[in-house]
This record gives C-alpha cells, sequence and structure tokens, in this order.
C-alpha cells in the first residue's frame, strides 16, 4: 500500500523532468539555429562589403601611397606586395580566409591596426547608443501610456505626431536640432562636445524615430490589454488608472515592444555613425566616413562586421529573452 501511494508522485515527478529536458533541448535548439543564421548573416555583410568596395571608384594603390607621385616601380611593388594585380575573387577568397583567422590587418590611412582605432573610437559611440536606448524606453513607456486613450483625436494626434517623426531622416532632425538649440537659443554646444550637454542633442536626433516606432506598437498592445477581463477585475477592485496601466496592463503589452526594441538596439550603430558625423562627435562615425572615401578595405570591413555582429548578439539575446518570458514559445519551441 505504502509503494502504491509513492508512486505517483515520482510518476510526476518523472513527467516534470521529462518536460523540462525538453524544454532545454528546444533552447539549445534554439540557440544553434540562431548561431547559424548569424554566421551566415555576418559573412553576407563581409561579401557584400568586399565586392561594393571593389565596385567604388578610384585606386586603394593611391591611398597607401598618400597620392603622391612615385615611380612606376615603386608602384608595381605595392601592388605586388598586397597582391591587388590578383583576380578579385583570389582577392576575396585571401581576405576572407584572414578575416576567419582574425588577422584584419592595418588601416590603409591611419597605418595602425585596425582594432586599435576601432577601439579608441567605440567607448563614446557606446556610450550615445545607450542613452539612446535608455531615452527610447523610458520616453516610448511614458507616451505610449499617456496616449493609449480611448478618445479617436487623442490617438490620431499622437499617431500623426509619431509618423511625422518617423518621416524625418535623423541627420536631417539633427540639423535641425542643431540650428534652434545649438545656433539660435544657446542652450547645447553646437558640435563636438563630449560633455553630458553636448551628449543631449545627439541622443535626442538619434532616439526620435525608435521612441516614436515602439511607442505606437506599445500603444496598439496597452489598447488590446485594456479589453481583457482582469482589467474589468483591477477597475472593480479600486485601483487607479495609472497604476492599472503600470502594474497590470504594461506587462502584456511589453512582449511585441521588447522584440522590436531588440531590432532597433541592434541597428543603433549604423545610425550613430550618422549622428556622429553630423554633431562632429568622437566615435566610430569619422573612422567610417574617412574609410569608405579612402577604399580603406580593412578599416571598412570591421566596422561593418562590428555592426553586424552587435545587431546578431541583440538578436539572440531578445529571442532568448522571448522564449523565457512567453510560454507559448517554450511549449512550440519557436
Amino acid at each position: 500500500m505504502a509503494g502504491q501511494l509513492k508512486s505517483p508522485p515520482a510518476a510526476g515527478e518523472a513527467v516534470v523532468a521529462a518536460a523540462a529536458g525538453a524544454r532545454r533541448t528546444r533552447l539549445l535548439r534554439l540557440v544553434l539555429v540562431r548561431a547559424a543564421a548569424s554566421l551566415v548573416v555576418l559573412w553576407g555583410a563581409v561579401t557584400l562589403t568586399f565586392f561594393l568596395l571593389q565596385l567604388m571608384p578610384g585606386s586603394t594603390v593611391d591611398v597607401l601611397l598618400a597620392r603622391s607621385a612615385v615611380s612606376p616601380e615603386v608602384r608595381d611593388r605595392l601592388v605586388a606586395e598586397y597582391r591587388f594585380d590578383d583576380p578579385v575573387v583570389v582577392q576575396y577568397l585571401a581576405y576572407l580566409g584572414r578575416i576567419g583567422r582574425g588577422e584584419f590587418g592595418y588601416s590603409y590611412v591611419l597605418r595602425r591596426p585596425v582594432w586599435d582605432a576601432i577601439g579608441s573610437q567605440l567607448p563614446a559611440t557606446l556610450l550615445l547608443i545607450a542613452a539612446t536606448l535608455v531615452l527610447t524606453v523610458v520616453a516610448s513607456v511614458v507616451l505610449a501610456v499617456v496616449s493609449a486613450n480611448r478618445r479617436r483625436w487623442v490617438r490620431s494626434a499622437f499617431a500623426a505626431v509619431e509618423s511625422l517623426v518617423v518621416a524625418l531622416p535623423p541627420f536631417w532632425l539633427g540639423l535641425l536640432l542643431l540650428t534652434v538649440f545649438s545656433f539660435n537659443l544657446h542652450w547645447f554646444p553646437a558640435i563636438g562636445s563630449s560633455s553630458f550637454s553636448g551628449l543631449v542633442l545627439p541622443t535626442v536626433a538619434l532616439a526620435a524615430a525608435p521612441t516614436a516606432v515602439v511607442t505606437r506598437v506599445l500603444r496598439d498592445g496597452l489598447l488590446r490589454a485594456l479589453d481583457e477581463p482582469f482589467v474589468v477585475t483591477a477597475r472593480a477592485r479600486g485601483i487607479g488608472e495609472v497604476a492599472l496601466r503600470l502594474r497590470h496592463v504594461l506587462r502584456h503589452a511589453l512582449l511585441p515592444a521588447t522584440t522590436l526594441l531588440g531590432w532597433i538596439a541592434g541597428s543603433l550603430i549604423g545610425g550613430a555613425v550618422i549622428i556622429e558625423i553630423v554633431f562632429s562627435r568622437q566615435g566610430i562615425g569619422r573612422l567610417a566616413l574617412s574609410a569608405v572615401e579612402n577604399k580603406d578595405m580593412p578599416m571598412v570591413v570591421a566596422i561593418v562586421l562590428l555592426a553586424a555582429l552587435v545587431f546578431v548578439v541583440v538578436t539572440i539575446a531578445v529571442d532568448l529573452l522571448t522564449w523565457l518570458i512567453d510560454p507559448r514559445t517554450r511549449d512550440t519551441g519557436r
């Protein structure tokens, strides 16, 4: 009798252990699939960058010679040293092999290791991206909670402003902010400042479009969640409207916004390059601009690869976070 009484809990524990093992297997499969897809993305970014630079006008040899007049013998020796006379496919395979071994070489323009040059400028770019993410999250939550109103004209007004902000190119918005708040009002430094006040306008310019997009998605999720039965129950208990939206409704609307925010975070490094150029800030923006203008292959490929790597890492992190937050993804394995 005692053995019979103990067998059901043991069977239940076996079922729970089997379910946990299946979830771990699905999680491992998810990570492996995303990692394989990420390798394809990184390979595609390197390949596209290489061939686009090959199609650009201008000669890399002239960049290496600092556009100075030299004898044909010196020029031919330089071409032979860098193997620029090899077929493009041979150059591509050789360069791909060096990247696979982690050998990015020296910048043609700066005459220094590529990763040393990037490492000296990367902290400023990461600071701008971090500030942009914080502003995007805070502003999106506040605006979504405020604009999730039953009145149609309120939602329409917010939607119109969001569409306008998304339509504005970041560099044009940056120039507008500089004109108004730096050149006319003198509230913030114009260009090149590394202080906190010098970070405000670039952050606003870079965060404007992501904030508008995330706000719209989050507001739609809030409106759908407000129609759920648990909202009626919470209101019957006397919970205030603001507390209801922040404590109960908001978490139900966060999942699609979290996925979108992860995609935006991965792509911010590309937008940061443009904003840094507009505001003359330190960062990899100047490196990227100079490298593209001079066909500095090692520098351009390294910057593109860095941006692609950030994107795929953030994407994998968001997929894992979604898997952990939403039980439906754990059950289906997606």
